[in-house]
């Protein structure tokens, strides 16, 4: 198999024997790829400057294995320019892409959506709800969406302000009092994420706490280090 100029940004690169890289990429139309690029780590190459995250690219590669060889890479657009907090937010985006993503299928739809996501973060400061929505619509995407306006119990509509238990795999259950568990999220908070409307500060915290739990699963027991990384920063 032959692919040429597939629009596809890189999210991870390593070094691979003396000259080359191992580049694990997400592509428009093939979803995540691993690619071995030969030679590309000699400082005769043009192409190391250009083989890195945050920059549009058209990649060139052919294989039928997991791992395929890379051809050739063309720009495709101004790389973004992230810094600081911003920066750190698309590694993370980078590295949950990495995890979560099977190779080879296709999510054109999550490529359009990291794509408008790292145009936010090119504005230079942090929005936390620009995250939230990311992770958000990355379920959606993966199918493991939630329902987010409904009680999974009684079908009825979820209410401002009462209190629900999530329950991983099936929703929300209203709960007669509030506890304190993690595990328990005003309606108010899954509301706003359901419209995309993350406008005060209880929102956004709720949001953040219940995209965590909703990953977890997806991510396994290993840690992000984007997520370590920003927490040492901080």
């Amino acid at each position: 198999m032959r692919i040429s100029l597939q629009p596809a940004f890189v999210l991870h690169h390593r070094a691979y024997r003396e000259t080359s890289l191992l580049l694990d990429l997400f592509t428009e139309s093939h979803g995540r790829i691993s690619l071995i690029a030969r030679g590309v780590r000699t400082h005769r190459s043009k192409l190391r400057s250009l083989l890195q995250p945050f920059v549009p690219l058209l990649i060139s590669w052919q294989g039928k294995s997991e791992l395929m060889l890379f051809n050739s890479a063309e720009n495709n657009g101004t790389p973004f320019q992230l810094q600081g907090d911003c920066l750190l937010s698309g590694f993370y985006l980078n590295e949950l892409l990495v995890r979560v993503l099977q190779k080879q299928d296709a999510h054109p739809q999550l490529y359009t959506i990291y794509h408008n996501t790292l145009l936010e973060l090119q504005t230079g400061q942090l929005q936390q709800k620009t995250l939230r929505l990311f992770e958000k619509k990355l379920l959606e995407e993966l199918g493991y969406g939630l329902q987010l306006q409904r009680d999974f119990f009684t079908g009825e509509e979820l209410i401002a302000e009462q209190f629900y238990l999530f329950y991983p795999e099936q929703g929300f259950k209203r709960s007669a009092v509030r506890v304190g568990d993690r595990m328990q999220f005003k309606g108010k908070s899954l509301l706003a994420l359901a419209a995309e409307q993350l406008n005060d500060e209880e929102c956004i915290r709720d949001a953040k706490r219940l995209m965590r739990i909703a990953l977890a699963s997806l991510l396994g027991l290993q840690f992000l280090h984007s997520r370590k990384l920003f927490t040492e920063v901080q």
